[in-house]
C-alpha cells in the first residue's frame, strides 16, 4: 500500500512539474509573449547580414536580398555591416539590424598636458 502512495504521489509530482511555465532561454530579451503574427505586421525585419570581399547579402523578414534587388515595393539600395536602406519611390528607409542601439562616432577627448 506504501508503495502504491508513493507511485501516486511521484506520478502527481512529475506531471506538475512538466506544466510548469518555463522562459525559453533562447529567447530574445524583447520578444513579446503576444502573437507572433503581429510582429510581421509591424513591417519589414532586417534579421541578418553577409559582407564578403565580393558579395554583400542581407535576410529580410526572410527573404535574402543583395544591392539592386527589390523587397516588396521596394528596392535595395545599400547593406552596411548593421543596416539596410531601402527605396520606396523617393523616401527612404533604414532598417537597422539592432533597432534599439543607435551607433555614433566616438569622440576623443584632448591628452592632458600636465603628464
Amino acid at each position: 500500500m506504501i508503495r502504491l502512495a508513493a507511485s501516486v504521489f511521484c506520478a502527481l509530482l512529475a506531471s506538475a512539474a512538466q506544466g510548469a511555465p518555463f522562459a525559453d532561454p533562447t529567447r530574445p530579451p524583447n520578444a513579446s509573449e503576444s502573437d507572433p503574427g503581429s510582429a510581421a505586421a509591424a513591417g519589414p525585419r532586417l534579421e541578418s547580414v553577409l559582407i564578403a570581399p565580393n558579395r554583400r547579402f542581407a535576410v529580410i523578414s526572410g527573404q535574402t536580398v543583395r544591392v539592386g534587388d527589390t523587397f516588396g515595393e521596394a528596392k535595395v539600395v545599400r547593406i552596411t555591416e548593421s543596416a539596410v536602406v531601402l527605396r520606396k519611390g523617393e523616401e527612404l528607409e533604414t532598417l537597422k539590424l539592432i533597432p534599439e542601439v543607435d551607433k555614433r562616432p566616438r569622440v576623443r577627448r584632448a591628452k592632458r598636458a600636465d603628464r
